[in-house]
């Protein structure tokens, strides 16, 4: 343990160094629960396949035949979006700057998610058969702007994916004993099986079940903190502990120096930093588009909503409860850095957590914690492996590799591409942890390299007059001029000294972040003037094909002619009646993300912030009461609605089972809503297509 410490630079406490767990917990945590969670998941995709006719082609694979309900739709966003950034950034930042730490961090955070709902809905307007955002960029702009923005896709996707292991590795050595690299290698192993074999409904299924455990474990380290706990058990006691922190250590840049007050200059400039970094994050993540893309046409634009406000809850309860529990509790024999305080880069690490849970709940905590990362890691990085692979599918191999691909080989392909990627990045954030690159870093770092596509790329699906000199350049001009601030502004501060310690500092971050969302602001009217605005028509999107069973076949059968170029020009297969109900969506998202981001971003912190009010201890336990309540609403929308949508299909898959179990029905039962007289008359190839099923 002390081996781990001393490697990622964190000064180890006076004495020896014990794990709340021994190294037993962890590898069965990883391996058990990670192979529990993949057999579930083979398991599941057979009973799919058996009662429900689900085929697992490309289409199923990449876009779970485009019919997943809001309910789900919601569980896959808080899932996909509670990284183990999620849980540990957010408790070291309440660690640093108090209550205003949460708060920043999950409005600047939420946002995103509900401006994306409005993206997610002009996505399925305008390119109604993609597989990936990519494929619209490349019909709209064709090769090159495609080859840009496919780098900066996975750019996303590696930055994201390191996050998640440097994270969650961290905390597994910590807790558990376990070698860093040791977790790096093994907490993909069970991800990588599951999603090769369910795809992308997979995603959704495990993070239906990630986020139900995750919800649960967040609301009891907050009843044990605020209500039942033997360390602290109410807002009084933790509030009486930080205004006794405050007098003794007070936070510079904090109204008064205290821990209870929205006004933290340094946790503002945190805040545009986490706004700004997080876009990048959405608006250039595939799998985002994914989600939208395997979202039913109506359900959209709720799932995004429901699925943002949702989030929220966990990143602002989680940290006001064990970010502050972990400050109130530094000077108590129970917390493990006793009796020497936690040092910064213990927070940067991500172990203000896990110490925090620690304290309070024993090794119980420590197990709880490693369940809820472990949680967090898998279900986020099961989303980028199936990003990932549908990027190397549809958007290299089909495109410019392999344009006469059918089903069989798409299928391979992302197979492949899942197992290529979760190895690649296991060893790459091992190298990272070796260099003492660390999560928090990271986090800081990813808006200064992705951000500046986050403009062009909404551009290109909201506005018609973005040329291809815009699209295509303005991207990467913003990426050197973000670099360009960053490193300029960590040599003139530290005279000239450039390293891990200074570059990611708050003052270089937030630099180089706001150069790289801004820059495109100005490049993109420029090469407008210059070159003319475009008058895009929308309708080469609308000519993206779907991989067919015919196409299938005809590989199959070795017919090159049956087996057409994805990417011809076909009639697009939206009906009316979904384009109408898109566009009422697309008007409704627009009122309504607008609405809630000036309240999330403006008239909820501001007035608190400009006021410098300090909390009374009234006012603090009203703050925790309605932060309970909100991840209790959260948990009924993302954990009880999606089985109540759902109930006619595991109704017939249950049914069907106990049939099957008991000799009376099995693979050929009647499916729900087709007449008795068809069930003997199907052609061979529609009892071979998949059924849409309402999950």
């Amino acid at each position: 343990m002390i081996e781990l410490f001393v490697r990622a630079g964190i000064q180890t406490p006076t004495g020896p160094v014990h794990t709340p767990l021994n190294q037993g917990w962890g590898y069965g945590i990883i391996l058990g629960i990670g192979f529990l969670f993949a057999i579930g998941m083979v398991l599941t995709t057979w009973i799919l396949k058996r009662y429900n006719r689900e085929v697992q082609n490309s289409e199923m694979f990449s876009t779970a035949g485009r019919s997943v309900k809001s309910g789900l739709v919601a569980s896959a966003v808080v899932s996909s979006w509670t990284w183990a950034a999620t849980l540990l950034q957010s408790c070291s930042v309440a660690f640093r700057y108090g209550v205003s730490g949460p708060l920043w961090y999950a409005a600047g955070a939420t946002v995103q998610i509900l401006l994306f709902a409005t993206v997610a809905i002009e996505l399925k307007r305008r390119a109604p058969n993609a597989h990936t955002f990519l494929e619209a960029v490349r019909a709209r702009y064709g090769s090159t702007t495609h080859f840009v923005f496919i780098a900066f896709g996975l750019f996303t996707n590696i930055l994201v994916t390191s996050m998640l292991l440097t994270g969650g590795s961290a905390v597994v050595s910590a807790l558990t004993g376990v070698p860093t690299a040791a977790a790096c290698f093994l907490l993909p192993l069970g991800v990588v099986i599951y999603t090769m074999f369910g795809g992308i409904k997979a995603t959704f299924l495990t993070d239906y079940v990630h986020t139900v455990i995750l919800l649960l474990i967040i609301l009891v380290f907050a009843f044990t903190t605020y209500a039942t706990g033997e360390k602290l058990g109410s807002p009084k006691a933790v509030y009486d502990l930080l205004h006794e922190a405050a007098l003794s250590n007070p936070v510079e840049g904090n109204a008064e120096g205290s821990y209870l007050t929205m006004k933290s200059k340094e946790g503002a400039i945190f805040f545009i930093i986490n706004i700004i970094g997080n876009f990048g994050t959405v608006f250039c993540d595939n799998g985002y588009y994914n989600k939208a893309i395997a979202a039913s046409p109506v359900h959209a634009l709720p799932g995004y909503i429901m699925g943002g406000l949702s989030w929220f809850a966990i990143p602002w309860l989680c940290a006001t409860t064990m970010g502050l529990a972990a400050l109130a509790l530094q000077s108590n024999p129970a917390f493990p850095t006793y009796p020497d305080p936690m040092d910064e880069a213990s927070v940067s690490a991500g172990l203000v957590l896990p110490y925090a849970a620690t304290a309070i709940l024993g090794s119980g905590g420590a197990v709880a914690t490693l369940l809820i990362v472990f949680m967090a890691v898998t279900s986020a990085f099961s989303a980028q492996l199936i990003a990932v692979s549908s990027i190397f599918t549809y958007d290299v191999y089909s495109t410019y590799i392999n344009t006469k691909a059918g089903d069989r080989s798409l299928i391979y392909i992302s197979h492949v591409c899942v197992a290529a990627f979760g190895l690649a990045m296991a060893g790459f954030s091992t190298g990272l942890y070796y260099a003492g690159i660390s999560m928090g870093y990271l986090y800081l770092l990813m808006g200064v390299i992705i951000s500046s596509a986050v403009l062009p790329a909404t551009l290109t699906l909201m506005w018609s007059g973005q040329n291809w000199w815009a699209a295509t350049l303005s991207p990467i001009l913003g990426l050197i001029c973000s670099l360009v601030a960053w490193l300029v502004t960590t040599s003139k501060l530290n005279d000239g000294a450039i390293n891990v310690t200074t570059s990611g500092a708050n003052y270089p971050m937030l630099a180089g972040n706001v150069t790289a969302l801004l820059s495109p602001a100005i490049f993109i009217p420029i090469f407008t003037f210059a070159f003319g605005a475009d008058h895009y028509d929308w309708q080469s999107m609308k000519m993206i094909r779907i991989v067919l069973d015919s196409e299938s076949a005809g590989e199959d059968n070795g017919d090159t002619e049956a087996a057409v170029n994805r990417h011809a020009i076909s009639l697009p297969t939206d009906s009316e009646a979904e384009q109408a109900k898109l566009n009422r969506a697309s008007k409704i998202s627009k009122l309504t993300t607008a609405i809630m981001t000036l309240v999330l971003l403006i008239l909820w912190p501001m007035p608190l912030y400009g006021t410098g009010y300090v909390f009374s201890l009234r006012f603090f336990s009203g703050w925790v009461v309605v932060g309970i309540i909100w991840l209790m609403c959260s948990t009924f929308a993302v954990g009880v609605y999606p089985l109540w949508e759902g109930r006619e299909t595991l109704r017939h898959t249950f049914v069907s089972m106990y049939k099957d179990l008991a000799g009376r029905g099995g693979k050929n039962a009647k499916i729900e809503g087709r007449p008795e007289d068809e069930d003997d008359t199907m052609s061979e190839h529609q009892a071979e297509a998949p059924i849409k099923t309402e999950t």
